[in-house]
């Protein structure tokens, strides 16, 4: 049997990208390496930990419980290997002040807490003023320097917005369906086998303008059943088996608030990712609490 500590960060990352993408083939595309490297460093990691970390089901694997809380684990340890190469030697301590960030809804309950907390551990002096705000707010704000940084859903933003922005993260869109939902067994899923099923919106972060973008240029209508700006009525709703949706990986969780089940599917339609993003103003980002928050998110994250 393999020993815990003959665990390599290579098998780590395959892990997370198999578990983050639900199925091996896809994980691979994604690391840019063969199916087999990453069956081989599943299976190594399950010898090593002696417990099952995914499901093998039809359309491709589901975590397990064990599988869950070693994911959470593996994050925290290649999130804490990627800031130690990235930060500043420095440990940070002589930099202190106030750095005013605007984010959305989805930004701030999704996103930003963790990235804030593993900032912290080498800045700790350093305050966070958090604004919960619309996009357009952000970008109006940090336009006139009343927020140092804002963090929004850039793949909505105006593309000649007079701001600096870099995008953090690409989340790709993917089906949520109940557990036992006739599509889970569909080898692939378009928006046009969604088209005639009751659709659930969200309607947060320009939710239903964006889908409506990428639904019509596919040519097709989602029939809605019901709109909300509530993510847990949204997992719920979906995990009852009231309707599907489209998100982000992102935002997915796989339970509702009163213990149901619901998985993702990917879509076999060429659905633009959700792209979550940095916004600055060069001119008025002048402080050194705000430049290395604003270094940190685009070196670390």
């Amino acid at each position: 049997m393999a020993h815990p500590r003959d665990i390599s960060l290579r098998q780590l990352r395959y892990f997370r990208a198999a578990a983050e993408m639900g199925q091996f083939s896809l994980a691979a595309a994604s690391e840019h390496i063969s199916q087999s490297a990453i069956t081989a460093a599943v299976a190594q990691l399950e010898q090593a930990l002696n417990v099952s970390l995914f499901e093998r089901l039809p359309y491709g694997v589901r975590l397990t419980l064990e599988g869950h809380r070693f994911l959470e684990r593996t994050r925290s340890i290649l999130n804490a290997v990627q800031d130690a190469v990235s930060e500043p030697l420095s440990t940070g301590a002589s930099i202190s002040g106030t750095v005013r960030i605007g984010a959305s809804y989805t930004v701030l309950g999704y996103y930003l807490p963790t990235v804030l907390m593993r900032f912290r551990r080498s800045y700790p002096d350093v305050e966070f003023d958090l604004q919960d705000m619309d996009r357009v707010s952000i970008e109006n704000a940090v336009s006139s320097g009343a927020l140092d940084l804002g963090l929004i859903i850039v793949s909505n933003s105006d593309p000649d917005l007079a701001l600096n922005k870099a995008v953090l993260m690409q989340s790709k869109r993917q089906v949520w369906l109940p557990v036992d939902h006739p599509l889970m067994q569909a080898e692939k899923i378009s928006l046009k086998d969604l088209e005639p099923l009751p659709y659930l919106m969200f309607t947060v972060d320009e939710g239903e303008a964006s889908t409506n973008r990428y639904w019509q240029q596919c040519g097709v209508s989602p029939r809605v059943a019901f709109r909300t700006s509530s993510m847990e009525a949204l997992r719920g709703l979906v995990a009852n088996g009231f309707g599907v949706t489209v998100l982000s990986k992102m935002v997915f969780r796989h339970w509702s608030l009163e213990g149901r089940r619901l998985e993702t599917r990917p879509l076999s339609d060429p659905v633009p990712d959700m792209e979550l993003g940095l916004i600055w103003n060069e001119q008025s980002l002048v402080t050194p609490e705000a430049r290395a928050v604003q270094q940190f998110l685009l070196h670390s994250v």
